[in-house]
């Protein structure tokens, strides 16, 4: 059953701006070009890059929307300006790394953990030379971040993209190869880049802005435990891990059940299938809770597919203190144990169940144009008051077995056989209650008193938070909360649209299933790559398989590498690796083929 409401679908969107007051018309900014003169070198690494490049006409807010863009040496003939700049052009026989000036993919960072902004570069980047010395230009683009409301940041990247193709003849690389990656928040707006690829609903934001002409669709998208489908995240939370929940009031144990009842609906309607064409849907069960059906048993097929992986790529004894966010110790398969998204029992598996928390194992400065890694439980878990892991993992294991064992210690619920190499669990929601028990409030993202991030997203450009989740809001009638949902749910933005719409626009799926009216009016990517720590509390875990699913299901031409990290929580899980070699590696292999 399609979601249609009056203001959505391409033609529906175009008809609601214009009843509202706006244009769609899109119109030729008046956005100066890039300035030739202005290059600057980095000797060491042997790179050009020009930094505080403004790509819009009417920016928003001068603090986010500049870009910074970085080149490998060898594509640019420069001359000394004699003032530390350079006059230079694109060298359109430069070779680097495995490519071209003119076929060198362009790489996109996201780094918008918690869909915060993102802060332009003002100089030189030093970690964009593992990326140049591989011969890709690196586009660094500042953004709006949630305080300024959704879809801003998704909206700053889209005309940093229009931009740069716009100068197209200014810098080298070929502007259809462009990737973007991001992690957590930045996972989730590196998604919708994926997804939203030249969608009208974000043609009125970019007016707005003064965004230059032209495509911002993209060729591939890099997401690390995206935070997203958040039209249905506090549903998926309670369905995957609401039984893990303890000490409830009465009002909260009903919240947590209607919401996943709720899910199983809005799962239901979603059509999703596996790899084989096989419809996925979820049936009620005793609990209340949908533990049941073949979107169930399917899920429980990937945490099951995620441990056989974490033993294919683990040399025994294991050390569980080494689970770090760079996945297991060693193992086989492509980058970072890479492999096609094929569904449960054919997809890659992965590292050791721990209940220490590893989220907090990048713990890097947050100030993204030093170079540095943002910490990402900081900037996504703002709230949380959940239960613990049942499962305490640590010191050395000997064998399988052994760890197995540690596993099954507070109560049994995972078996393998030796024989058949086979995991075997005996349900999600033990698998919830050992590993990944709920580690945030009731209402995870739409939080009854608007704390959480993601209120603040969908809040109206003044940094406070408002709820968006108008089934919760519906639960709810009757108590306290139901004024603050009902007055929220009804507010319009700055440019007169609804929340529904901007929840729409920061949903993946709405773009890549049939069942949305989304679906066919943007132009997806191509190449997609999604990995997640599979112990994370930050979201559901149907969360990253779905958007697998959707992309997967959206044209056969498509490319998911799909995996879950067992043992890793919310970071840039990998099988095996570093995440930017893999990353790397990815971008290779899709650019490089025959």
């Amino acid at each position: 059953m399609k979601r249609m409401k009056p203001w959505q679908g391409a033609c529906a969107a175009a008809a609601f701006f214009v009843s509202a007051g706006m244009t769609s018309t899109v119109f030729a900014a008046d956005v100066a070009g890039i300035d030739n003169t202005k290059w600057q070198y980095n000797a060491e690494d042997d790179v050009y890059y020009q930094t505080g490049i403004t790509y819009v006409a009417k920016p928003a807010d001068t603090n986010y929307e500049t870009m910074g863009i970085f080149v490998p040496g060898a594509y640019m003939k420069a001359t000394a300006n004699g003032d530390g700049t350079y006059t230079a052009k694109v060298n359109k026989r430069g070779k680097a790394g495995s490519y071209t000036a003119k076929n060198a993919p362009v790489v996109m960072p996201v780094e918008t953990p918690g869909y915060s902004a993102m802060t332009p570069p003002s100089g030189y980047v030093s970690d964009v030379s593992k990326f140049t010395k591989e011969g890709m230009v690196y586009l660094y683009a500042g953004a709006r971040g949630r305080d300024h409301g959704a879809p801003a940041g998704v909206t700053d990247m889209k005309a940093a993209i229009r931009y740069l193709r716009q100068n197209n003849k200014a810098v080298p690389g070929d502007k259809e190869k462009l990737f973007s990656f991001g992690m957590s928040g930045g996972g989730a707006q590196s998604a919708l880049l994926g997804a939203t690829g030249d969608s009208p609903l974000y043609q009125p934001y970019l007016d707005a802005i003064g965004a230059a002409d032209g495509s911002d669709a993209i060729l591939g998208t890099m997401d690390w435990c995206p935070i997203t489908s958040l039209d249905v995240a506090d549903e998926a939370y309670e369905w995957n891990m609401g039984l893990t929940r303890q000490n409830l009031t009465p009002f909260e144990a009903n919240v947590s059940k209607e919401l996943a009842t709720a899910f199983i609906g809005q799962l239901n309607d979603m059509n999703l299938k596996d790899e084989n064409g096989t419809p996925l849907t979820l049936e009620q069960s005793e609990d209340g809770y949908g533990q049941q059906g073949t979107y169930y048993e399917y899920m429980k097929g990937v945490v099951e597919q995620s441990f056989e992986n974490f033993l294919q790529d683990t040399l025994f004894p294991y050390d569980s203190s080494e689970n770090t966010q760079m996945g297991g110790p060693g193992g086989p398969g492509g980058p970072g144990g890479a492999g096609q998204f094929n569904g449960p029992r054919k997809m890659p598996r992965h590292p050791a169940s721990t209940g220490a928390d590893m989220s907090n194992a990048p713990s890097i400065s947050a100030d993204a144009s030093q170079g540095g890694e943002p910490d990402f439980t900081k900037m996504d878990n703002i709230r949380r008051n959940g239960t613990e892991a049942a499962v305490t993992v640590s010191g050395v294991y000997e064998t399988p077995s052994e760890y197995i064992a540690a596993l099954n210690k507070p109560f049994h619920w995972i078996d393998y056989d030796i024989f058949t190499k086979q995991v075997t669990i005996t349900s999600l929601a033990d698998f919830a209650r050992a590993m990944k028990p709920a580690s945030k409030q009731l209402g995870a993202f739409d939080q009854f008193d608007r704390g959480q991030g993601e209120n603040t997203l969908f809040g109206y450009g003044d940094g406070t938070g408002a709820h968006f989740d108008a089934v919760l809001g519906d639960i709810v009638r009757g108590s306290e909360y139901e004024t603050d949902f009902a007055a929220d749910l009804a507010r319009l933005d700055a440019l007169g649209t609804p929340v529904s719409v901007r929840l729409d626009m920061y949903n993946p799926l709405y773009y890549l299933l049939p069942s949305y009216a989304g679906y066919g009016t943007s132009k997806p990517a191509k190449y997609w790559r999604i990995r997640t720590g599979i112990d994370q509390g930050d979201t559901s875990l149907s969360t990253e398989v779905n958007l697998a699913l959707a992309a997967a299901q959206y044209s056969p031409a498509n490319q998911v590498d799909f995996a879950t990290v067992w043992g890793l929580k919310h970071v840039r899980a990998e099988r095996t690796g570093d995440p930017d070699d893999n990353f790397i590696a990815w971008v290779k292999a899709c650019t490089t083929k025959k």
